[in-house]
């Protein structure tokens, strides 16, 4: 999984007070967990523009002040409610053996079959949430829906995998393709039907001549 950089500096004094003055300076108060004990530091709000404003996954690589660097990922992060402003961020620090859980983009190719037929595209989980040790850490979930007729779904049974645990129940939709009034059959039976009488019909016709 990719990973972005987060510069910032252990915080000395993590009362109201020390929040507040933070906060003035456009800076986030952060903890990290996960570790032998909660690490409490401070960045940029800028600095969160390519984790938190992006359809991406990605892990962080924490360098605080002190030279002190963190593998993490983000786990929680709060915003103003009438600001919108990032409030506080929490990480958690990754290590190699233990699995952790985080969300992954879904990303669709081709174009599907039912859809070419009038049919209408239902994306209904474009992110999934996984379980993983960090090497096996997906960017994202890839589905090729073009052999997706009219009434077919994508199921989370379907897409399962060794190298990751997906934490969502196994009759979860997560891509469907809905009929609609304009749509045209696509079903295999009237194609073989159709073959089977153009052949029908040529073979009688050899046997005419």
């Amino acid at each position: 999984m990719k990973s972005i950089t987060i510069q910032g500096k252990k915080r000395e004094s993590v009362g109201k007070a020390a929040t507040r003055t933070l906060r003035n300076a456009d800076q986030v108060p952060c903890v990290v967990y996960g570790g032998n004990e909660p690490l409490h530091f401070s960045t940029d709000e800028k600095s969160f523009k390519g984790l938190v404003y992006t359809p991406d996954a990605n892990t962080v690589n924490l360098e605080l002040a002190d030279g002190t660097k963190i593998h993490a990922i983000l786990q929680d992060i709060q915003f103003h409610p009438v600001t919108d402003k990032i409030i506080h961020a929490d990480f958690y620090q990754l290590h190699d053996d233990k699995p952790v859980e985080i969300e992954v983009p879904v990303r669709l190719t081709g174009r599907a079959r039912g859809v070419v037929n009038g049919g209408v595209l239902r994306f209904n989980m474009r992110k999934l949430k996984v379980r993983a040790i960090p090497a096996n850490l997906p960017d994202e979930i890839v589905i090729d829906i073009t052999p997706m007729r009219i009434g077919h779904k994508k199921y989370v049974e379907s897409i399962r995998t060794e190298d990751f645990t997906i934490l969502h129940p196994d009759n979860a939709v997560i891509v469907a393709i809905r009929t609609s009034r304009t749509a045209v059959s696509d079903d295999d039976d009237e194609e073989e039907n159709q073959e089977a009488t153009s052949e029908d019909t040529a073979a009688e016709g050899a046997g005419e001549q």
